[in-house]
């Protein structure tokens, strides 16, 4: 058991570390995108701002099915079947295409009442008009994009996504500066700059999906309808799960508010740390779910268990040592952040109580990403709602209400414990019927 185990986790770790690396190369990009942009003013900024909301709804759409398409594929491929996973990835690309397509057309067509309705002044609606264009084409690029990676996730390989993520950020980065003030081109050269990153980054994915030979049309319409039902039942509950987290950010963002700027500028501040301290978790719940479909497609619900196990483990042990860091580093941290010492008094309250519990919101990520991957989609998705609207926001309500500033802190980090404790509960639950039945059918 010890060399399965050690097996296990050399192959998490070969699949884990590229996301990582493209993941980190992401985050850079996006931050340095940001600072050029926050160059031309505030007018800019703004409308970049109204595109997020926007934003995650194709990224929620494209997620969703990214995961259906993580879990089918790799689930045909450990049953050996890897016609269908070829069938499965040609459905994939064709459905995501229109999806998106369709998405960003009707985005584009409405872009004036849709950013007017989010409460942009008609000031704004000519940088809306010169920057949404070239933006919902990146969208569709990078939608493209990432269902190329699913496809290669699916078949186990990370490093070549991974080191796409670094290409493409590099090219963003290099045409930002030539776009925006050589050219001139302003906000929308930040977006035609990532227009022709992804460009580069697809051609890569496809032609060696391509060569690699990956797809394949299927043969008769009732297997495209067939596949076409399986993505969408799964697709459904991971989309919704998608959109939870920025709804609980619009409800946690007015609860924050209502103590003020100081509050809410060390809320935020906290929030885009939170990001780099559980890029490892991002990155295992990208790499976690095709090993697991693997396994799942060749019965062995055994290792799928161990496997989760020491995944959690590893999450556990490294989110603790974050947590100590961040403990001891808190104000030195807060004070590269801003020169505000109130805000920096705030923000290290928030690294006593917050950064403890991305143990347990690491342990509740994975479990969603288990779920999935395990073919339970359903309660990948309760264990998102329950673990938002039940634990996260309540907690960090009432924790408001007792203690104020510092209770919000203590309430956020008690809701990803309870989070945490419940996600575990829920997966164990179908884990164990899932080694019954398996048991079951041998027998």
């Amino acid at each position: 058991m010890g060399n399965n185990n050690k097996s296990l986790g050399l192959q998490l770790y070969d699949m884990t570390w590229p996301m990582l690396i493209g993941l980190l190369a992401m985050m850079s990009y996006q931050l340095v995108d940001s600072a050029f942009i926050g160059q031309l003013g505030a007018k800019p900024l703004a409308v970049v701002g109204y595109t997020i909301a926007v934003h995650q709804l194709i990224i929620g759409v494209q997620v969703g099915l990214g995961i259906a398409a993580t879990t089918l594929i790799s689930t045909a491929i450990g049953a050996k079947n890897t016609q269908h996973a070829k069938e499965l990835a040609a459905l994939v690309i064709g459905t995501g295409f229109v999806l998106i397509l369709l998405l960003t057309l009707t985005i584009g067509i409405n872009q004036q009442l849709i950013t007017q309705l989010l409460g942009a002044n008609t000031s704004l609606l000519p940088i809306v008009a010169a920057y949404w264009t070239p933006w919902l084409i990146s969208s569709l690029l990078g939608a493209m994009l990432y269902f190329g990676y699913s496809i290669y996730r699916a078949q186990g390989k990370t490093y070549l996504p991974g080191m796409v993520m670094v290409l493409t950020s590099v090219i963003n980065v290099l045409l930002d500066p030539l776009f925006i003030f050589t050219f001139k081109w302003g906000i929308a050269g930040a977006a035609w700059a990532t227009v022709v990153a992804f460009s580069i980054g697809c051609s890569i994915i496809y032609l060696n999906i391509y060569k690699n030979n990956m797809l394949a049309l299927p043969k008769y319409l009732a297997a495209a309808k067939a596949g076409i039902y399986k993505l969408f039942s799964f697709m459904t509950p991971s989309m919704l799960s998608q959109f939870a987290p920025p709804v609980t950010a619009l409800f946690a963002t007015v609860l924050v508010s209502s103590f003020g700027e100081k509050v809410i500028a060390a809320w935020g501040l906290g929030y885009r740390l939170e990001f780099f301290s559980i890029m490892i978790i991002l990155a295992m719940t990208m790499s976690l779910p095709a090993m697991i479909g693997k396994l799942k497609g060749s019965g062995d619900f055994v290792k799928i268990d161990q496997l989760v196990k020491m995944a959690i483990s590893f999450i556990i042990v490294w989110q603790l040592v974050i947590a100590i860091i961040l403990w001891f580093t808190g104000r030195p941290i807060a004070s590269l952040l801003t020169n505000d010492n109130d805000i920096i008094s705030i923000l290290q309250d928030y690294f006593y109580f917050m950064p403890i519990s991305y143990m347990p919101l690491g342990v509740c990520m994975i479990m969603v990403s288990s779920c999935n991957a395990i073919g339970v989609p359903t309660q990948a998705l309760l264990i998102s709602l329950v673990r938002l609207f039940v634990c996260y926001l309540p907690l960090l309500w009432i924790g408001s209400q007792l203690a104020g500033t510092t209770g919000l802190f203590i309430g956020g980090s008690l809701g990803n414990f309870a989070a945490g404790i419940m996600s575990w509960f829920i997966y164990r639950k179908n884990m164990q019927k899932l080694l019954e039945d398996h048991k079951s059918l041998e027998s």
